[in-house]
């Protein structure tokens, strides 16, 4: 059983939000300031958090950047009532997966909540299945409908940080870490330049991504079709 965090000021909401996840079957967690709430996150490690921005007494971006710090990578889904680009990019460069902004439909919570744990579930793969395309981690290998795709070790490496974090928002730092290395050097434009020459390999249509799409302001995402989920 999947155990979920839900980090809300709002009696209200949070009973709301408690009671339609303990309904799914999740083991739910619940803290009303942003103290109680990284206690609990550190203490337990849940598999998802539902964090709330505006909080007593510790904000959700600082809670969002001290779980970061501890290396924890739960996804974390922020809840908040700011519908301001600038705030959206703070809170998916210090570590959120996600996020959805008040008044929300809780079926759309619910399915993106789901879609998270199912993934998380499959990071260890060894093998990626995406459309027509099979990434093989052990050989090295990329193929389209069984014919090989020739990729450089960098963009090998950027598509499976990819495949291992589906539909989560990764900044250009998060790559450059995973994918060049702490001690690397490379500026974001080696970074972009990189995406740009997987796409050639792996799109459709490389000027309406279907698989990696770029966020303003934070990095890249991959999104799988449904059915590879």
């Amino acid at each position: 059983m999947d155990t979920v965090l839900i980090i809300e000021d709002d009696s209200s909401m949070l009973r709301g939000l408690k009671d339609n996840f303990a309904y799914e079957g999740y083991n739910v967690i619940t803290a009303v300031d942003g103290e109680e709430g990284l206690n609990a996150a550190l203490d337990a490690k849940p598999d998802l958090i539902l964090l709330d921005i505006m909080l007593p007494k510790i904000n959700g971006y600082e809670i969002c950047r001290l779980i970061r710090k501890e290396k924890l990578d739960m996804p974390i889904i922020m809840l908040t009532a700011k519908g301001e680009e600038s705030d959206i990019v703070l809170g998916l460069n210090l570590g959120a997966d996600d996020y959805v902004t008040k008044p929300f439909s809780i079926k759309e919570l619910l399915a993106r909540a789901a879609a998270f744990l199912r993934r998380s579930r499959q990071i260890e793969q060894n093998i990626y299945e995406f459309a027509d395309f099979r990434l093989d981690i052990p050989a090295r290998k990329l193929t389209h409908n069984g014919d090989e795709i020739k990729l450089s070790p960098k963009e090998f490496r950027l598509l499976e940080l990819f495949l291992k974090r589906p539909g989560r928002a990764l900044t250009r730092d998060d790559i450059l870490n995973c994918v060049w290395g702490y001690d690397c050097f490379t500026g974001s434009r080696s970074i972009d330049r990189f995406v740009t020459t997987l796409r050639n390999k792996i799109e459709p249509d490389q000027h309406n991504p279907t698989f990696i799409h770029t966020i303003r302001e934070v990095g890249y995402k991959f999104e799988l079709p449904e059915k590879s989920i």
